[in-house]
């Protein structure tokens, strides 16, 4: 097994669904299936506008031949596994490039650096979750630190791990991805709340807003940016219990079993539409938009 790169553009050619598969020419098959049951990190070029750089982490679970498209293969990702960072990792940092294997003998950057998929070594890949995993935002859970009581998981940097399941265990904890899909999502949206507009900082100086899932996890949900929405509490509560929804263009729905819909609607921004980050592409997605609406939202 080994650890790779998969370099992702949101107008790719390609039909990857980033969270659940990654689409690939027979150029890159013995590269990816070194991959299989290892973990892999996404990259946006620098060629895209506001690139993210290094931005999630995924397992590959297998390899499949992509029936729609001759010469093509599907990496699988497995379920769960696909997470964002919350500090996306630049690829260029203050001491030069982070993915190190890619500078040739005069520590310059070589031609590898162009291929759309790459095994690199775990010095690489825990030096790029080592930053996107870890930061020192205050965007945390509102009451108390994230941490257990064997203390893995620490909120300002990442244990050292004795063994690839330790590895694997930190990255695929709940813990260290509610924290982390918390970070994405608040920061998305500006630690505002999407539906009210309210941004509230509470007195140890952290943001009152929680990080919904659309789709929750339970129901197969993925921690995404796009399958998620800053809400502040009461609203976090009716949206989960289906007393508010939202249509494909981001209009706030009210559901008629509210009790007391004029109070609900005065503390609905203005437009009754959703507050949306500020990049088109960490959008809600339209399918967990839908998918709320047909098994959560009480019409």
């Amino acid at each position: 097994m080994a650890k790779g790169v998969f370099i992702f553009r949101p107008d790719s050619k390609y039909d990857d669904v980033p969270s659940e598969s990654y689409q690939f020419p027979h150029t890159y098959l013995s590269r990816v299936e070194q991959m299989v049951g290892d973990w892999v990190v996404y990259l946006e070029p620098r060629r895209v506008p506001e690139s993210l750089g290094y931005f999630a982490l995924a397992k590959v679970q297998q390899i499949v031949p992509d029936p729609s498209t001759p010469k093509m293969h599907r990496a699988i990702l497995e379920a769960g596994t696909f997470q964002q960072f919350g500090r996306p990792v630049p690829f260029r940092g203050p001491r030069g490039v982070i993915e190190r294997s890619i500078l040739n003998e005069y520590e310059k950057i070589s031609g590898r650096a162009q291929a759309a998929v790459r095994v690199i070594p775990v010095e690489d890949f825990d030096r790029i979750i080592e930053i996107g995993l870890t930061s020192s935002s205050r965007i945390l859970p509102r009451v108390g630190d994230v941490t257990d009581a064997g203390g893995m998981f620490e909120p300002d940097g990442l244990p050292y791990f004795a063994s690839e399941r330790e590895r694997s265990e930190y990255l695929g904890s709940r813990i260290v991805r509610n924290r982390n899909f918390r970070r994405i999502v608040l920061t998305a949206y500006d630690e505002q709340c999407a539906v009210t507009g309210w941004k509230f900082i509470n007195g140890g100086g952290r943001a009152e807003v929680e990080a919904s899932h659309i789709r929750p996890v339970e129901e197969n949900g993925p921690d995404i940016l796009t399958n998620g929405i800053a809400l502040c509490g009461t609203i976090h509560w009716m949206f989960d219990r289906g007393l508010l929804s939202i249509d494909d263009d981001f209009q706030i729905l009210v559901s008629r079993q509210v009790n007391d819909p004029s109070s609900i609607q005065s503390i609905i921004k203005r437009t009754g539409l959703l507050f949306c980050p500020k990049r088109k592409a960490d959008w809600p997605h339209r399918k967990f938009l839908k998918w709320h609406r047909d098994n959560r939202f009480k019409a």
